[in-house]
């Protein structure tokens, strides 16, 4: 391995954990908001509340084009350059960003027709400033990671989270209304976007003062194939959700967004694995070391699988107790989405971002992959919003999404050069699937008994909380409880079985060791 690789690791240990760390505490702040939001609001608003942010987050993560990421490759190329890439995507997401505002301010009507709601209609140019707000506030979050400030990357991860959560529970306590969640969402843009004009004005003085049209362009080809490729990824992910809202009801659609809920956790995980994979495999691709670009797939794809898997079957067994907790029992019809859903979590082992980042040709064919998978998905979305239900809506999505996904990585496989003899290298994540297994199988038997109990827990400890015990919340604790439980016994029995097997390795376990001890200290 080269020098050169090796000065790489540390550092990408210390970012991928410090933005785990950021991402873990940012959704532990958020947890709260969507618990209150279907207490205090009646199914249909709930929908119309998710429709309006649905647009506010399809948007906001399409606008930028992945110009925003642009300055993790070049920021740290050349210093003198620093402050006109800052100054150029400020001004691609302001630009692009009021563009937006303004259509939806001035044909409000268009996003009232997406959904067949006229308080969308209503609602619209408010949206407008939300999208305009979040997109240039968002750069935040990207140009601490992309200036090697991982500490300063996580504070600021945390606060914005902090703020937005703070805000948009501040909005449904007081006035449990969609337009006051608009509002909400409002100061919380305008206060990110405070924060990162003051943070770049420290750290990259004048940078408003700077504009080079050579490098804008060079940025913009630079993101092209990645910005069409993401571009392409949500719609695909998200345009399911824009034909339920325009084929169902806004209460039919509370009840499918939130049995298309998944743990944030997994998904935190998953980027923040990824995120610092991007410029080691780069360097390595450049090296040509494509034995090591193997290794370092497989050891990743080792450690989602660990969490992946069991977490994955504990969704299986408690999927109803888990939704109904959360959601209430008026979401209970959520649940079979759910579990078709989450048929996902296994495959999320299979990291082929990085790969494909590193490689320009298997940008290029995944570009064409979608552009046939889409069109595919579109045309059974069409057909399936008028002869199936919502459980075949969502079949439709996990199906097109893994065709895509194994279609990608056998590919990204072949790339590398990854032989039959290779296979070796999966016995480590063979070993985690049957301690998953049997950990599952015994846990099972206990969900049987134990959640036969937990209601009369429930009760008990709502009514130490409330005069008189609500039902919503007596089903958050009862089966938070059958969760909780389930989980202990699940991950016990499995972390027994997985070190027998040897999947936790003995580094593993010193680190392990002196994270309890530094506890201590």
């Amino acid at each position: 391995m080269s020098e050169q690789a090796e000065t790489i690791k540390p550092s990408l240990k210390a970012q991928s954990a410090w933005l785990l760390i950021a991402k873990t505490a940012g959704f532990a702040l958020s947890f709260l908001l969507p618990l209150l939001v279907v207490r205090y609001l009646d199914q249909t608003q709930v929908g119309i509340y998710r429709q309006a942010f649905q647009v506010v987050t399809t948007l906001v993560a399409i606008l930028p084009f992945g110009f925003s990421a642009s300055a993790y490759y070049f920021l740290s190329r050349d210093k003198k350059d620093q402050p006109y890439i800052i100054f150029n995507i400020l001004l691609f997401n302001f630009v692009i960003g009021g563009i937006v505002c303004a259509l939806l301010a001035f044909l409000p009507q268009s996003l009232g027709k997406v959904f067949q709601d006229s308080e969308l209609t209503h609602l619209a140019p408010l949206i407008g400033v939300v999208i305009w707000l979040w997109v240039f506030g968002a750069f935040l979050e990207i140009v601490a990671v992309a200036n090697q400030e991982p500490r300063l990357a996580t504070f600021f991860i945390i606060f914005s989270q902090f703020t937005k959560t703070l805000f948009m529970v501040t909005a449904v306590v007081m006035f449990a209304t969609v337009e006051s969640f608009v509002y909400a969402a409002i100061v919380q843009g305008a206060v990110q976007t405070l924060v990162l004009l003051l943070y770049l004005n420290y750290k990259f003085r004048g940078f408003w003062r700077s504009f080079d049209f050579g490098i804008l362009k060079r940025q913009f080809f630079y993101v092209l194939p990645y910005g069409l490729m993401a571009l392409l990824w949500i719609v695909q992910t998200d345009i399911h959700n824009y034909f339920v809202g325009y084929r169902f009801s806004a209460a039919e659609f509370a009840v499918y967004v939130y049995g298309c809920f998944q743990l944030p956790l997994l998904g935190i995980l998953y980027e923040s694995v990824t995120s610092v994979m991007i410029p080691r495999m780069s360097a390595l691709q450049h090296e040509g070391n494509k034995r090591e670009m193997i290794e370092v797939t497989i050891r990743a794809m080792d450690k989602l699988a660990f969490f992946y898997f069991p977490i994955y079957v504990l969704l299986l067994i408690t999927g109803y107790d888990l939704i109904t907790a959360l959601f209430t029992q008026n979401y209970a019809a959520s649940v079979p989405i759910f579990l078709i859903n989450i048929t996902l979590i296994p495959f999320g082992i299979l990291i082929s971002d990085p790969i494909v980042r590193a490689f320009p040709e298997l940008g290029r064919f995944l570009l064409k992959l979608r552009l046939v998978i889409i069109p595919l998905m579109i045309a059974a979305l069409w057909f399936g919003i008028n002869y199936l239900d919502l459980r075949g809506i969502i079949a439709i999505v996990v199906v097109t999404t893994l065709v895509e996904r194994l279609i990608t990585m056998t590919r990204a496989a072949k790339t590398l050069g990854v032989k039959r003899e290779d296979g070796y290298l999966l016995l480590n994540m063979g070993k985690t699937a049957i301690a998953t297994l049997f950990a599952g199988l015994v846990t099972y038997g206990f969900y049987i008994y134990f959640r036969g109990l937990t209601p009369s827990f429930g009760r008990q400890i709502s009514g130490l909380l409330f005069s008189t015990p609500k039902e919503s919340w007596v089903n958050l604790i009862s089966g938070g409880m059958t969760v909780a439980g389930c989980g202990v016994v699940l991950f016990a029995i499995y972390l027994l079985i997985a070190n027998y097997l040897g999947v936790i390795t003995t580094e593993e376990k010193r680190s392990i060791k002196n994270l309890f001890i530094k506890a201590e200290a």
